[in-house]
């Protein structure tokens, strides 16, 4: 059962990323303010749910949340300023949209870079723990795989509608046939060998 707060009575907001390990694309961040009653008996961390089951869920997310909102970094700047680095900007890209602003950021994790006026606390593996927290993991992944399937329209050769721009061997092996997309993280992998 996830737990609905970390402390009673702030307005939190759940934080989380979805696409930090991927060979190509962008990472994906969002941020979910529920209501202190809000429960779904699918939700958990979106790696612990199934595709049909996260696509269910994001609408009713959205509906029911007093606030969410998404944001990305692509992969160029992902290249230039690093992954860690760039999922803490694009957490801060779904905070800045967020149209109430709240009194704590639980963030998925064990890092984060502090969002100038409001606090925050770090929860390695809050997405199986914090409502708040796996909505935005939701979120996270749902975007990110939407946009990932648009990218595979465009680069269907390296299989991104399944593997989503992971590090699969499949996606290895199209990387070693193919070379790089405009799309691939350079600094990532097996990518740096074909730059």
């Amino acid at each position: 059962m996830l737990k609905k707060y970390f402390q009673k009575g702030l307005v939190e907001a759940g934080c989380d990323e979805a696409g930090r390990g991927c060979l190509a694309g962008p990472v994906f961040a969002a941020a979910v303010i529920l209501p202190a009653k809000f429960s779904h008996p699918l939700l958990n961390d979106s790696k612990q749910m199934t595709e049909a089951e996260r696509d269910k869920l994001r609408p009713i997310i959205e509906k029911k949340a007093i606030a969410w909102a998404v944001a990305m970094i692509d992969h160029e700047e992902i290249d230039s300023i690093n992954i860690l680095m760039a999922s803490f900007k694009a957490m801060h890209g779904a905070i800045d949209k967020l149209q109430i602003k709240p009194d704590l950021l639980l963030i998925d994790g064990h890092l984060f870079s502090p969002y100038f006026g409001i606090v925050h606390q770090c929860v390695i593996g809050g997405d199986a723990i914090y409502a708040p927290i796996a909505a935005a993991s939701v979120l996270a992944k749902t975007y990110r795989d939407e946009y990932m399937r648009g990218l595979h329209e465009v680069h269907p050769q390296y299989g991104w509608s399944e593997n989503m721009g992971y590090a699969t061997p499949g996606h290895r092996e199209k990387i070693r046939e193919h070379g790089l997309s405009p799309y691939h993280r350079k600094t990532f992998g097996i990518c740096k060998e074909y730059v």
